[in-house]
């Protein structure tokens, strides 16, 4: 009979290293690697070389290099040279296997002197008997040594509790909240076989299925409802896998979803390669909006478009910190409730690609895009534009995000721009906290009936300290107040400085339009200075509306950032503006009315 025992409770790390450890010489740790290697009692050397175990003589069939774990060796016939170095093994912080060899020596076994050592010290894993002269149990020792290192079950459990431990059950939460698809809090069977593809590549026998239920409702009262597995139902199942000594099964699964030996989400889960040439930007492809329209879905349970903060809070559940602050919702469309609508949901998914593609990354990590899309990476769900110049030399774009960056005096109306785009009148932007403001507003425009995504960023008014960040966008809007005499000398100081010899479009916005219009004191009036230099007209704007402010300001940008070569006659032709502009209503009205639609059919 194996005389072993297993631990089924305490370890850590990863891949197959090995160290033999021993209290004595002549314990026999050479003969143990040698008669593994050779399947035969050897002529020991008094002490091998560095050895790599070859994969073929080990059951896990994984090479393991001569030190992740440590085995330590004592003679059966001398127990006492075991208890003095599991201290040692234990500082180290690494799996321990209690390893007697030997045992031909003696006709008993000593597993009933090491148990209590076993109890005492969490960090061992094994306690095996085995001897290198007669080859008993040496595959099965390097067997339990590698699993002791690729399956740790330290991370997983606490013996003293019975449990698994909080970060397990974390992860494992995390989990089974990605694998909801549906979001009842349920494991249905089309979902389960879905996750035991997604982890194990092979879907489970309806049979196997209905067995593996009945066990958690023999075990769990709440386990299972409505035929599917609630979340302790699959807790219980994973505390049952590891009390089994199955604890394989689970690190299978936590390593599907991004986990490493510390159960904290690999940094290359999170963080796939993703080269960005020069001169390029980043935008969501068709997949990854599909993926989050998909996650919106789930999560707007009350089905009005929009995400309640408590939707919000619940989408966001399987981030380890909330992503969102309180200035998104001054960032991208809401609704009269100041709740995020899915036009916004989906605009500030837009913005985080283009602005900090890595962060965005993160965050679909976070949701498990490449598990629930079947992708290698989220990397799959990022589309790298191609150089701006070649853009402007074939004279078209396939790009969907364009940034418009906003220059104006303190007091101009930038802002006012900024939150007009988002639907909002004056009386409503006073009601903004100032804390919550933001200098980021983003929202769709239709430009041909293309349906585009147009980015407008404020820049902090000091002409005499401007970024690269804010001088590189696709557009300049500069923004003046019409009623202070001194507000268009700074728009036109910028201009000059920064893009008087630019290929970059600009605009100039008249901004306040509402108020009383009074001669600027600069050298010439702003419309014979955008004539000068080959800029549209001065543009009318004003937010003080009893309704949401006109949008055609915001097509009018967008069609310049996409047709940058459009020359001055065809800007100032009513016609270009009409063409491009014309449909837009109808395509807002019709993309609502289809998202509206597919809810139903839901």
């Amino acid at each position: 009979m194996r005389q072993c025992v297993r631990r089924c409770c305490d370890s850590t790390v990863k891949v197959t290293e090995l160290r033999l450890r021993l209290s004595t010489a002549k314990v026999g740790k050479t003969s143990l690697i040698m008669s593994l290697v050779s399947e035969e009692f050897p002529n020991v050397p008094y002490r091998a070389e560095e050895i790599t175990i070859p994969a073929d003589v080990t059951p896990e069939r994984v090479p393991t290099h001569i030190a992740n774990v440590i085995c330590i060796v004592y003679s059966v016939n001398n127990k006492k040279c075991a208890v003095s170095h599991v201290d040692c093994g234990g500082l180290l912080r690494v799996p321990l296997i209690l390893v007697g060899n030997k045992s031909d020596l003696v006709e008993h076994s000593s597993m009933e002197t090491i148990l209590p050592i076993m109890n005492q010290y969490s960090e061992i894993e094994t306690c095996v008997e085995c001897s290198a002269k007669n080859l008993k149990n040496i595959s099965e020792l390097f067997y339990y040594a590698q699993k002791a290192v690729l399956h740790p079950t330290g991370p997983l459990y606490c013996p003293e509790k019975k449990d698994m431990k909080s970060h397990c059950v974390n992860a494992l939460t995390r989990i089974f909240k990605v694998s909801d698809l549906d979001n009842d809090g349920i494991l249905n069977d089309n979902e389960l076989n879905f996750f035991q593809r997604t982890c194990f590549n092979t879907p489970l026998e309806p049979q196997a299925l209905e067995d593996v239920k009945n066990v958690v409702r023999k075990n769990l009262i709440d386990g299972v409802s409505n035929n599917g597995l609630t979340l302790k139902g699959f807790l219980f199942l994973h505390t049952l896998f590891i009390q089994r000594g199955r604890h394989e099964t689970t690190w299978t699964v936590l390593r599907r979803f991004g986990y490493d030996d510390d159960l904290e989400l690999n940094q290359d889960y999170l963080f796939p390669p993703l080269k960005i040439p020069p001169d390029c930007t980043t935008e969501l492809n068709h997949n990854a909006y599909l993926f989050l329209q998909s996650v919106f879905d789930k999560h707007d349970k009350d089905r009005d478009c929009a995400l309640s903060p408590e939707e919000l809070k619940d989408l966001f559940d399987v981030f380890p910190y909330m992503p969102w602050g309180p200035d998104v919702n001054n960032t991208v469309c809401t609704n009269d409730q100041g709740w995020i609508t899915y036009q916004g949901y989906l605009s500030q998914w837009t913005l985080t690609t283009y602005l900090d593609v890595q962060r965005c990354l993160e965050y679909l990590g976070y949701l498990g895009y490449s598990i629930i899309a079947e992708q290698e990476s989220q990397a799959a769900g990022i589309t790298v534009t191609r150089d701006k110049k070649i853009d402007l030399q074939k004279k078209q774009t396939q790009r969907g995000v364009f940034r418009c960056n906003v220059f104006g005096d303190i007091g101009s109306g930038k802002s006012g721009f900024l939150q007009a785009f988002l639907g909002k009148n004056l009386t409503h932007q006073k009601t903004i906290n100032e804390e919550h403001r933001s200098y980021y507003a983003i929202s769709t425009t239709y430009v041909y009936g293309q349906e585009k995504y147009l980015l407008l960023h404020e820049v902090f008014p000091d002409y005499d300290y401007l970024s690269d960040a804010d001088l590189a966008c696709d557009i300049v809007c500069l923004v003046y107040d019409v009623s202070n005499p001194y507000s268009f000398e700074y728009c036109a100081k910028v201009f000059k400085q920064y893009f008087m010899d630019s290929k970059v479009p600009c605009m100039m916005i008249a901004a306040k339009s509402d108020l009383p219009e009074v001669k600027q004191s600069y050298g010439c009036s702003p419309l014979e200075f955008c004539r000068r230099h080959k800029m549209p007209p001065p543009q009318s704007f004003t937010c003080n509306t009893a309704a949401a402010p006109s949008r055609d300001i915001y097509t009018k940008l967008t069609t310049m950032a996409m047709y940058p070569h459009v020359s001055q006659a065809d800007l100032k032709s009513s016609t270009f503006w009409l063409r491009a502009s014309v449909g837009a209503t109808v395509f807002v009205v019709l993309g609502f009315a289809m998202y509206r639609a597919l809810l139903k059919t839901r």
